[in-house]
């Protein structure tokens, strides 16, 4: 008797699974992207019965009696690649980095594994959609020592895993993971069982082996990585390669990392010898014409382990077609609106008939409330064409009740700002520090009233 054939319906686009084909997938709103697929055999199938996920029996252990060793990590000579990582790479660690067609995510890797090529670590390049002429191009025009780079183009996992048995790298690249497949899976390469199939291959032989693997992973035009949602818990570590509004500079973000901080950022500049490190990304959003103009508001964001200082920009007109547009870039349009109606009751400042727009300079998203300040003042100060000076900033979080709420982390907030040249700040009462910092006066508030009195009077 033939065993019976295991399908699912999946959709292409954002992984979602039903029980039947539909024209339109409700998770991500798509139309005709749900398939059916043949699913393909297990992982107790594929290995013996009594193996565990890294290849080895598992056993009942109290958690006291686990062994605390030290992360082994390996740098690759990028401090801000590095700092989105952890602070480096982990030994056995499968890491997904994603980004859109030319974002850079090639570059940066072969950067990388330049780098530690040199210092006698083995790498090994296997590349699925490039010829190799055309990666030795690249690293030829990036000048990258490329002597000790071991290179391979495959697509069948279970080839790459023969060669890696035979020259066993250190560090291994999948450029990228949608063009690879198993023959578990039957379905054609790129589909929603092949790519499940073939990271978890690999991840599997990550753990038993002890090999670090960067898989290179395509993005669909939301920016979210394409393929299962699977394949987000499958890797340790979830990167986005972003290129910002100017197409001068990228932004590496962490979206998800079991060794190091969530929604840490790398800065990168792009030009024609690869992405260059940006050691001071706050020069970099700060780059403001020499006269002040009303709107524009300096506020200090916490990315994960680091301050940043950016720009954002407010601008208040009259309403000419009857429903007056409210409209955010780079922040939450509802908290806009929240903030509005904060400012008219608790700050006497009214924008009904107004129409209001507001962005934040360099394509950074504002994902933390300690922007509502600069926000705020933002919009009072092009309502009124009133000027902020260059060297002044705002940070704190406004409540419904008009109160101006603490922020993370202030004291380094206000230490990146000093060092940066600014001599005003505003902030709430409760980050207020105990002893001066040079050269910084502070003016500590506890309501919106009270900072919209300290700014009318600067």
């Amino acid at each position: 008797m033939s065993k019976k054939i295991k399908t699912a319906f999946v959709c292409d686009q954002c992984g979602a699974d039903y029980p039947r084909w539909g024209g339109q997938c409700t998770s991500c709103g798509e139309w005709n992207t749900i398939k059916e697929v043949r699913l393909g055999s297990t992982a107790a199938d594929r290995n013996n019965r009594s193996a565990g996920y890294a290849g080895s029996r598992s056993e009942v252990k109290l958690l006291s009696d686990i062994n605390l060793l030290q992360t082994e990590r390996i740098s690759s000579g990028i401090s801000e690649f590095d700092r989105v990582l952890g602070g480096g790479i982990v030994s056995g660690s499968v890491v997904l980095i994603g980004g859109a067609p030319g974002a850079g995510k090639s570059t940066i890797l072969l950067q990388a594994i330049a780098n530690i090529a040199e210092r006698g670590v083995s790498v090994l390049y296997v590349s699925g959609e490039e010829s190799l002429q055309q990666v030795a191009e690249r690293a030829h025009r990036l000048r990258l020592p490329a002597n000790k780079i071991m290179m391979l183009t495959e697509t069948s996992v279970q080839r790459i895993c023969d060669v890696l048995d035979e020259v066993k790298p250190q560090i291994l690249v999948i450029d990228s993971i949608q063009v690879m497949h198993t023959q578990e899976a039957d379905s054609a390469p790129g589909s929603v069982s092949q790519v499940r199939e073939s990271a978890s291959y690999l991840t599997q032989y990550a753990k038993k082996h002890n090999v670090s693997i960067f898989m290179v992973g395509h993005v669909t035009k939301d920016h979210s990585l394409a393929g299962p949602m699977t394949l987000s818990h499958i890797v340790d570590t979830q990167v986005i390669l972003s290129a910002t509004d100017d197409a001068r500079h990228r932004v590496l973000r962490a979206d998800k990392n079991r060794f190091g901080s969530v929604g840490e950022l790398g800065f990168f500049a792009m030009d024609s010898s690869g992405l260059k490190e940006v050691k001071n990304p706050s020069a970099m959003f700060l780059n403001r014409p020499e006269k002040p103009s009303s709107g524009s508001v300096v506020t200090v964001l916490w990315e994960g382990t680091r301050p940043l200082l950016v720009e954002i920009q407010a601008l208040v007109t009259e309403c000419q077609y009857g429903n007056p547009r409210r409209l955010a870039v780079g922040f939450d349009q509802n908290r806009l609106a929240m903030l509005l109606a904060v400012l008219s009751r608790h700050g006497g400042i009214f924008t009904a008939n107004d129409e209001i727009y507001a962005n934040v300079v360099g394509g950074i998203k504002v994902t933390e409330t300690s922007s509502d300040l600069a926000i705020v003042v933002g919009i009072v100060s092009s309502l009124k064409d009133k000027v902020i000076a260059h060297d002044t900033f705002f940070f704190g979080e406004i409540g419904l009740s008009g109160e101006i709420r603490p922020v993370a982390n202030g004291h380094a907030r206000l230490n990146d700002a000093a060092k940066h040249g600014f001599k005003k700040a505003v902030i709430p009462k409760a980050n207020a520090p105990k002893k001066s910092i040079e050269g910084l006066e502070i003016y500590a508030v506890s309501t919106v009233s009270e900072a919209l009195d300290i700014f009318s009077q600067m």
